[in-house]
């Protein structure tokens, strides 16, 4: 019957709710299918306003299941349709559709290997944000952060420490204008931070606490990638079981919700672990489990990374051969983003293997 109504604003909106309802909620799939929907209603009505937040909405799902081609192809369709009228139309809940689509954008095309495109989209993303209410502003902190974590190197203090400034004017924001969820996303983030500056009792106990919440919640989107932190810290502080045991759970949700924008980055961290406690064996399939989740997806990005910790492995077992052959046809795909601790770490590995 709501079909038949000549309401375009007001079932758009429903449609725009349930939809982020449901990518919170971690039904990643049913959300994919509600953007697209959202999308074709907007055809039929002729409002380019609900094409352009479908489309835009179609990508970030995408984007989250791993898709990320086609997350690109949504994205760069409905980004150049984005009028800023559209926020006197309405006020959008939870998100705006621009500055989520500009930020899911830059974690799509560093997943993908675009390193330097990525990098321009985050300046591009907060500073929309910064022109919209302080509720915009701290959510476009929280999703500009889970691209800092694609590019990190933990071992550059600066860059720790700028992913770390971030997340403090994220709980500042949110705690003066009370965002209580997003006080969660920020104290994850700090807890990353300084878990791995040294931190690690600090960092394990903001973690689970943000982890916590958030399930209560009912949220189940981006614990995956969290619990991947988690780990991260734990093997840090000399903990790898638990952070094999964190990667477990993580495996678990992906399999229930889909998301699988970072699953092959969890593979190689599990690869890092088993290693750390001299499973080679392990450590070796879950590099190759890395590697054939990043193919798959075309994430180049992911590839390199996986390409680089199993050729250094296999380096240190004297296939210095086969490691050189695994990295260089990986590494030599790209074109931007040299400068990135990632790439740099690849060029020296085969510079030693030359």
């Amino acid at each position: 019957m709501s079909g038949q109504l000549n309401r375009p604003l007001e079932l758009g909106l429903t449609q725009y709710a349930q939809l982020v309802f449901r990518i919170i909620r971690g039904e990643l799939e049913r959300s994919e299918q509600d953007a697209e929907e959202l999308r074709s209603f907007g055809e039929q009505k002729k409002e380019v306003m609900w094409v352009c937040a479908g489309s835009l909405w179609s990508g970030v799902a995408k984007c989250l299941l791993g898709k990320f081609i086609e997350s690109r192809c949504s994205l760069e369709n409905g980004l150049p349709s984005w009028n800023p009228v559209y926020r006197a139309v309405i006020s959008w809940p939870f998100f705006d559709p621009n500055m989520l689509g500009v930020l899911f954008h830059r974690i799509t095309l560093l997943c993908l290997g675009y390193v330097d495109q990525g990098r321009s989209r985050r300046d591009e993303g907060l500073a929309e944000a910064r022109r919209l209410p302080p509720y915009h502003l701290a959510y476009a902190l929280g999703l500009a952060l889970y691209g800092d974590w694609v590019i990190r190197d933990w071992k550059d203090l600066k860059s720790t420490q700028a992913i770390l400034r971030s997340s403090e004017e994220l709980l500042a924001i949110s705690s003066e204008h009370g965002f209580p969820g997003l006080v969660e996303t920020g104290n994850i983030m700090r807890g990353w931070c300084l878990g791995v500056i040294g931190r690690t009792a600090d960092g394990v106990a903001l973690l689970q606490q943000g982890i916590k919440v958030r399930r209560a919640r009912g949220a189940a989107v981006l614990l995956p990638s969290y619990l991947a932190m988690l780990a991260e810290v734990f093997g840090i502080a000399g903990h790898p079981e638990e952070g094999i045991n964190s990667l477990a759970e993580a495996a678990k949700i992906i399999e229930t919700t889909q998301e699988r924008w970072a699953e092959a980055e969890i593979y190689r961290l599990r690869g890092g672990l088993f290693l750390s406690i001299n499973q080679h064996g392990a450590a070796e399939a879950s590099y190759r489990n890395a590697l054939a989740v990043a193919r798959w997806q075309s994430a180049k990005f992911w590839e390199l990374r996986a390409a680089t910790s199993l050729a250094r492995l296999w380096s240190d077992q004297g296939k210095r051969t086969e490691a050189r052959d695994l990295l260089a046809p990986v590494y030599n795909w790209f074109t931007e983003g040299f400068d990135t601790p990632v790439l740099q770490d690849a060029k020296a590995l085969l510079d030693e293997l030359a």
